[in-house]
């Protein structure tokens, strides 16, 4: 309760859930003595592709005996996910003491609910000097209240693709703002580039970031991967090539993220990173939400033995490589579908080829998602498509025959309704 109570009273600080500024931030890290400037970071930055690149990175480091905090978010069931210190989640009792001290600090001064939770991050963090901190960028980077770093060991670049477009102006909804807003002020370090979803975006990419003097890693430049026959596939770098077992991680775009944490691992040069931990490591990747399957539960039950799925995409580019996955899949596929308001809701479901059933639900607790009934409305590009008041309702009306998945997405949100419930 106590933890409810403070977050309940931080997201009153400012009228505004997002505000993009580092004035506010920058403020009340000064209060903290602006402990951001003695840790160790490595920043995640792009669209798609960051939890599970940090998830990759975290086992990899984890295997070579090294310690780790880490930010994320959105969280997916609890805040507390979005709070890992010495590589365990803080628990309520210590993360409702953190904010109130943080809150205490602020004085009541204006500041939005990230940004508080990124100063709050900041100043934990600070106590556990020795250990890595892997930072997942929010909204664009630029001004993001996670790009007040002095230093940072290294930024990893993910996929980059169209997304949050109604925070920018409307003449420039675009590719290349987006890739402006969250590659030109990147710290002088090291620049991961991982795989892109085209030549025309990587060249922005790389235009983009060619006056920042960090020594540059790019995906098929200077690192590359195959996949091959019999769950192997092969990473190859300057450092040399590895055999490795395929990653516990469904869906083949998953090698992108992994081989991306392995180029980052191999180019931290000052820690001792070995083979044998990238071998061992990649095999014990927990990736919530992420194409995850349902194996035991309230839900699984609802569909006995067939398949459950659960994706957290919700945008075009997380629908064109989570449609390549359903594609490689021999049986049909029903997709149940809950988004939130500002999404381009046909363009991510225009990705989606032979589904069987389409479903559309509400997204409970969320009052900035599209009501089920009229996301089934919206869109126009499938004829076997239904609405359904709630996610056990929409389970229960597929008529599943042997083999049948289904699959739950569109929203991270909806994911984490789906395991609270489950």
């Amino acid at each position: 309760m106590k933890l409810q109570k403070i977050i309940k009273h931080l997201q009153r600080l400012h009228p505004k859930e997002i505000d993009l500024s580092l004035d506010r931030i920058k403020n009340l890290c000064k209060k903290l003595e602006n402990p951001q400037d003695s840790i160790d970071c490595i920043s995640f930055v792009g669209t798609n592709g960051k939890y599970s690149t940090i998830q990759a990175l975290y086992t990899i480091l984890k295997e070579a005996n090294y310690k780790c905090n880490i930010y994320t978010s959105p969280h997916i069931q609890k805040i507390n996910e979005r709070f890992v210190y010495n590589n365990k989640e803080l628990n309520d009792d210590n993360l409702a003491n953190l904010l109130s001290e943080v809150e205490e600090i602020n004085n009541n001064e204006p500041i939005t609910f990230f940004e508080i939770l990124t100063a709050a991050y900041f100043y934990e963090a600070r106590k556990y000097p020795e250990n890595i901190n892997l930072i997942e960028s929010g909204l664009f980077h630029r001004f993001d209240a996670t790009n007040i770093l002095k230093k940072n060991l290294a930024s990893i670049i993910t996929a980059i693709g169209l997304d949050h477009l109604d925070w920018l102006p409307t003449d420039a909804q675009n590719i290349e703002k987006i890739i402006f807003e969250k590659t030109s002020s990147l710290l002088n370090s090291k620049i991961i580039v991982a795989k892109q979803n085209s030549n025309k975006i990587n060249n922005f990419v790389e235009n983009t970031i060619s006056n920042n003097l960090s020594k540059k890693i790019i995906f098929s430049k200077d690192y590359n991967f195959t996949l091959k026959e019999n769950n192997f596939f092969y990473y190859e770098d300057l450092f040399g090539a590895l055999k490795l077992s395929k990653p516990n991680l469904l869906g083949e775009f998953q090698l992108e993220n992994v081989s991306t944490a392995i180029a980052t691992a191999r180019n931290l040069t000052n820690y001792k990173i070995n083979d044998d931990h990238i071998k061992s490591a990649i095999t014990k990747i927990k990736s919530i939400a992420r194409l995850q399957e349902i194996k035991d539960g309230k839900l699984k039950d609802l569909v006995k033995n067939n398949q459950l799925f659960i994706d957290g995409s919700h945008n075009p580019l997380g629908a064109k490589v989570l449609n390549q996955h359903l594609q490689s899949l021999n049986c049909n596929k029903h997709i149940i579908l809950g988004m939130m308001a500002n999404k381009n809701h046909n363009e991510y479901m225009s990705y989606f080829k032979d589904v069987s059933s389409l479903t559309t639900i509400d997204i409970p607790n969320q009052p900035n998602a599209i009501k089920g009934d009229s996301l089934k409305l919206k869109i126009k590009d499938f004829y076997n498509i239904k609405n359904k008041n709630s996610i056990e309702e929409a389970i229960l009306s597929i008529p599943l025959k042997e083999n049948d998945i289904i699959l739950i997405t569109g929203s991270l949100y909806l994911a984490g309704e789906v395991l609270n419930l489950n």
